[in-house]
């Protein structure tokens, strides 16, 4: 990675006790996306300004910008692989898309934390948007999703994370910045606890207690663990995954909201197509007979540096041609087999 990289987001902050998750859209009208614009100044200020009152409590905020809101707030240039979350499925399994505009992670280790800087964002910018969706997350027992098995086993090392979640030398423009896809799932936890831990532990790829992964001669090609794992040029391409469990007991609603960082979207979209289409066509992930997903974006995560520069970037009245743009070289990762990620080194970045 380049020596003088800006000012980060806390994309690669460790993993907290608790996380609020809203994403929103922009609503009508210029005077709205002003607001937004000016917002973006003021985000790190806000998350000092809460933070302090818990010095130990690790509060940070990740911003992040969908497609369509990237043109509208700030027009050319744009990040290279942004789009709009693409569908993927068959059948009745469907990994979907959703409305969202601006993306909001906000983590700390106390709830309190969480919720007084969502409170502080919303009297900021909430006549400019529509929140569409809310989730407050927790950390569930030794990092248990609420399938009962330890989530984010296959995360990057502490020494590794930038490497594979920040953008570098492939997008100068954007380099410090990253993407991040977000999903919902509701779980069918009668259907799941009425199958035997051998039977849960096939689906999965892992030892239920112990976290070890399946021996090979026994793991199925169908396992969740077999079909998020990508393999390029000899060398395995890992994604940061920050899955937060959530839920309402008396409501029966019982879900992970699933949040995976990447340099590049694509690699997460593989994962996708392997789980809800099947690797091959067919060998679909079995966790989707149990778990459903119900929202999906993509979003564009700036650097911190180029987070506060866009309160005063204002979009050519041409950018509006740029809206949903088609394929770039970045978008044709299918046509050859390829992730068009290279080998993690040299022209795709991963240096």
């Amino acid at each position: 990675m380049p020596e003088n990289l800006t000012e980060q987001q806390a994309v690669c902050s460790p993993i907290t006790r608790s996380a609020i998750f809203i994403v929103a859209t922009l609503k009508p009208g210029g005077k709205h996306a002003e607001t937004v614009r000016a917002w973006c100044a003021d985000v790190a200020a806000l998350v000092r300004a809460v933070g302090k009152r818990v010095p130990a409590g690790n509060l940070s905020c990740v911003c992040g910008f969908g497609s369509d809101a990237w043109d509208r707030l700030f027009g050319r240039p744009r990040p290279a692989s942004l789009h709009t979350f693409r569908e993927v499925g068959a059948g009745t399994r469907r990994a979907v898309a959703t409305p969202g505009d601006l993306l909001l992670h906000i983590r700390a280790d106390q709830m309190d934390l969480c919720f007084e800087l969502a409170a502080q964002i919303m009297i900021r910018i909430g006549d400019a948007v529509s929140v569409v969706d809310e989730v407050h997350g927790f950390r569930y027992f030794d990092m248990r999703s609420m399938v009962g098995f330890v989530d984010g086993t296959e995360n990057p090392a502490a020494g590794e994370v930038a490497r594979f979640t920040i953008i570098g030398d492939e997008d100068p423009a954007f380099a410090g910045g990253s993407y991040v896809v977000i999903q919902k799932y509701l779980h069918d936890m009668a259907g799941w606890n009425d199958l035997s831990v051998e039977a849960q532990e096939r689906i999965i790829g892992r030892k239920k207690l112990s976290d070890i992964e399946l021996d090979a001669a026994v793991k199925p090609s169908s396992s969740h663990s077999s079909l998020t794992t990508l393999v390029e040029n000899g060398e395995e391409v890992k994604i940061l995954r920050d899955n937060m469990p959530f839920g309402q007991p008396g409501k029966g609603e019982f879900g992970t909201f699933f949040i995976g960082y990447a340099r590049s979207p694509a690699p997460i979209e593989q994962m996708l197509e392997n789980m809800f289409v099947g690797r091959p066509p067919g060998n679909y992930d079995r966790l989707l007979d149990f778990s459903r997903a119900v929202t999906g974006g993509l979003f564009f995560i700036p650097s911190a540096t180029l987070l506060e520069a866009l309160a005063d970037r204002q979009p050519d009245s041409t950018d509006a041609d740029v809206r949903n743009p088609g394929s770039t070289s970045s978008d044709m990762r299918y046509q050859d087999g390829s992730l068009k990620i290279g080998s993690l080194k040299g022209t795709s970045g991963y240096d």
